[in-house]
C-alpha cells in the first residue's frame, strides 16, 4: 500500500504491487555470480546497475540486470507476471544505470498505480 511522505501518496518502486510473479515479489533479484574477484554470494538491495536487458521470449516477463558489487559483476533477473510492466520496468531501469540498486528501489513509482 502507498505510504504518505510529505508530499501526498508514495509507491516505492520495491513495493509496487505489479513487482511479482505469481504471487511472489521479485524485488530485489537474487544475484548470480557472473565474473570478477571472488563470489560474494551477495543478498539483497546491493550493487551498481550497470545494465538491463529485457528476455527475448515473448511474452517477455524477466528482465535481467547486471551489477558491480565489491569487484565482481553479477545477473539478477526479475520475474514479472504482467509483461507490459515487465517492459515499462525495463525502460524505467534503463534511465537508473550507474545508480545503486538501493536507491532504486526507493524510487517513486506511484504515477504507474
Amino acid at each position: 500500500m502507498p505510504q504518505r511522505r510529505d508530499i501526498g501518496l508514495f509507491m516505492d518502486l520495491r513495493d509496487h504491487p505489479l513487482m511479482s510473479f505469481y504471487g511472489i515479489r521479485s524485488w530485489p533479484p537474487v544475484w548470480s555470480w557472473a565474473y570478477g574477484a571472488k563470489d560474494r554470494q551477495p543478498r539483497g538491495e546491493v550493487g551498481i546497475l550497470k545494465d538491463v536487458r529485457l528476455s527475448k521470449i515473448k511474452p517477455a516477463q524477466r528482465c535481467f540486470l547486471d551489477i558491480d558489487h565489491e569487484g565482481s559483476k553479477y545477473i539478477g533477473c526479475l520475474l514479472i507476471e504482467d509483461h507490459k510492466f515487465c517492459d515499462w520496468a525495463t525502460r524505467f531501469l534503463h534511465t537508473c544505470l550507474e545508480r545503486p540498486i538501493v536507491e532504486i528501489g526507493s524510487l517513486d513509482v506511484s504515477y504507474t498505480l
